[in-house]
């Protein structure tokens, strides 16, 4: 026990001797990493063609979703959409956190996983899917195809234009996560509905 309580301290006083303590270094790395990806923003993303592909398809989703909204549902519709970008958010957060994929090239340099993908174009095709499909039957064989072509279609397409790079991580894993979130997403508004009574 005395030597593993020694290690412990020798190491601290080799940290401290290095520059502070361990967190002090976190957050100087994170200076560090911070500065590279805004000078790899400027200088191998901005204007490029990825960055135009995402500006464009991003606004291209809006502008659909904005044609197609149901604006008898909008609550019901958005707090769908919201609820969906948030989930991919916090599961795209973890990726990147744990060095599973990471994304070259995005609109914005400040957000670390890709807002465009995340919280406009999964949402905005989740929204649209859940507009029209109400009932669950349909519900889920559309999902499910989504899946299919988020998976091996977009997922590989990114991939092949550089956005999205893999480390650690399988197209087919996403498969069911795709799937799920929505399922679980529809099966919380249909309570909500339920619990509120109005519809």
């Amino acid at each position: 026990m005395f030597t593993i309580i020694q290690g412990v301290l020798i190491a601290s006083s080799i940290i401290n001797m290095k520059g502070g303590s361990l967190w002090s270094q976190i957050i100087e790395l994170r200076r560090e990493s911070r500065n590279l990806l805004w000078e790899y923003w400027l200088t191998e993303t901005l204007f490029t063609f990825n960055w135009w592909f995402l500006v464009i398809t991003t606004i291209a989703f809006v502008l659909i979703w904005l044609r197609l909204l149901d604006k008898k549902r909008l609550i019901e519709v958005v707090l769908f959409g919201l609820m969906i970008g948030s989930i991919g958010f916090f599961l795209d957060i973890s990726g990147v956190s744990f060095v599973m994929w990471s994304y070259p090239d995005k609109i914005f340099p400040i957000i670390p996983p890709i807002i465009e993908i995340h919280k406009f174009h999964l949402p905005i095709v989740y929204m649209i899917v859940y507009q029209y499909f109400p009932n669950w039957k349909p519900f889920l064989l559309v999902m499910t195809v989504c899946a299919l072509f988020f998976s091996f279609v977009l997922e590989p397409i990114t991939v092949w234009l550089g956005i999205y790079e893999i480390y650690h991580w399988k197209y087919i894993y996403s498969f069911p996560i795709y799937i799920i979130i929505g399922v679980i997403c529809k099966w919380v508004i249909e309570k909500l509905k339920q619990i509120d009574g109005h519809y």
